[in-house]
């Protein structure tokens, strides 16, 4: 979820999305990520790799906070936690005003010994993602990690959707990050790239600003079927795909925005929706089949690459009625942190949460995705599970 913005209503209303978590299990035949960190203190190691970005066990917990009102040890003391992960949104290429806001970010993950991960939004377009743009960010990024502060670099997510203006130009896409991950990967080591498109039930999301148009060479790569359209049937992310060389963690953020469209009422999740979004088997409570790949088996397991849930939440809208908030979020939360996860999904290995309290237009009013304050933050505190891991785990880089 970009921060002032939501999913398009075009794409939630074929899809809410959903929340995945990890554990330390191996998967049938084949081996989990792991990080390959000397046992020694991290504050006596070189800058880290994005080997070393990978928890040993378990699932790095993190949290996408409201960076105006809220400050991470204030978010700690409210968990009982410093959060491994904290999520932020900038512009690429940055405003002076956005870098200023990233370093004060960073200085607040140094003092909780937390990760960053910065969101890169290229909203000029993606031309606007030179090699002198590119050079600049990998050189920023080398000097974070030599500081000793650890990045997830998500860049331009949702790129199969089609209302952002990097949206729906695979060829375009996949060169663009290609161009900022060979970048990184040769000045930051410590920075991972992560590939995060969004969840395709609803693909192609006719309609967006963005879309590609018919007859159009992008709309051709998209037609993964090759019948003439881009439709339903056509794979929502495997054009966009930029290759193992250059993707270090693949990620995808997963709501509940409700059970039924339209959004805004407050309804208690399905079971098992978390696990069928992550999985592209969420058929929705009307029981509509959608041909949607398994994200989790094609891109993490399949690729051997860790998967992060970069943000979940459940809707609650104060004063809208229907169920009550700690009924629809503990339900959430229950699926996102389930033990069985650590057997079914053991690639998961980053969960964030999105804490805010923000007005969504999607619903014409205020959504409440917190879960660390009042009676719903106490209850949360008591039902994380122990393979959660946080930024003074000794399991942390």
């Amino acid at each position: 979820m970009d921060v002032g913005r939501l999913f398009a209503p075009w794409v939630i209303l074929l899809a809410s999305t959903v929340a995945a978590c990890g554990g330390p299990s191996t998967p049938e035949g084949s081996e989990p990520p792991a990080a390959r960190a000397a046992d020694v203190p991290a504050q006596e190691r070189a800058p880290r790799t994005v080997d070393e970005l990978v928890p040993r066990d378990g699932a790095w917990f993190g949290a996408s906070i409201d960076w105006s009102s809220d400050t991470l040890a204030d978010y700690a003391e409210r968990l009982g936690h410093a959060p491994a992960v904290a999520v932020t949104f900038y512009d690429l290429p940055m405003s002076e005003q956005q870098r200023t806001w990233l370093d004060e970010a960073v200085a607040q993950a140094r003092e909780t010994g937390s990760m960053l991960l910065v969101t890169l939004e290229p909203r000029s377009g993606l031309a606007s993602v030179t090699d002198p743009v590119v050079e600049e960010l990998a050189a920023l990024m080398h000097g974070y990690n030599e500081g000793g502060t650890p990045v997830f670099l998500r860049f331009a997510h949702e790129m199969n959707g089609s209302w952002y203006p990097w949206g729906q130009q695979p060829q375009a896409y996949v060169a663009a990050f290609r161009r900022v991950a060979t970048a990184v990967h040769r000045a930051a080591p410590g920075t991972a790239m992560v590939w995060a498109p969004n969840y395709g039930g609803g693909y192609p999301f006719s309609g967006g600003q963005h879309e590609a148009r018919p007859g159009t060479a992008d709309a051709r790569a998209l037609d993964t079927d090759r019948d003439g359209r881009v439709t339903q049937a056509d794979d929502p992310y495997a054009p966009y795909w930029p290759g193992p060389r250059y993707v270090d963690w693949v990620g995808m953020s997963i709501y509940h925005w409700g059970a039924v469209y339209p959004w805004g009422e407050n309804e208690v999740p399905e079971a098992g929706k978390f696990t069928d979004l992550l999985r592209g088997t969420y058929a929705g409570v009307a029981g509509d089949e959608r041909d949607v790949p398994d994200f989790y088996a094609v891109y993490g397991e399949g690729q051997r690459l860790p998967v992060a849930v970069t943000e979940t939440g459940a809707l609650y809208a104060p004063g809208r009625g229907g169920v009550e908030e700690l009924a629809i979020k503990e339900a959430w939360w229950r699926q996102v942190f389930a033990a069985d996860h650590a057997t079914d999904l053991p690639w998961v290995k980053m969960i964030t949460w999105f804490e805010w309290r923000k007005d969504e237009p999607e619903v014409g009013g205020v959504v409440d995705w917190t879960v660390t304050r009042g009676p719903v933050g106490e209850r949360f505190r008591t039902e994380l599970p122990a393979w959660l891991r946080y930024a003074e785990d000794p399991t942390a880089p």
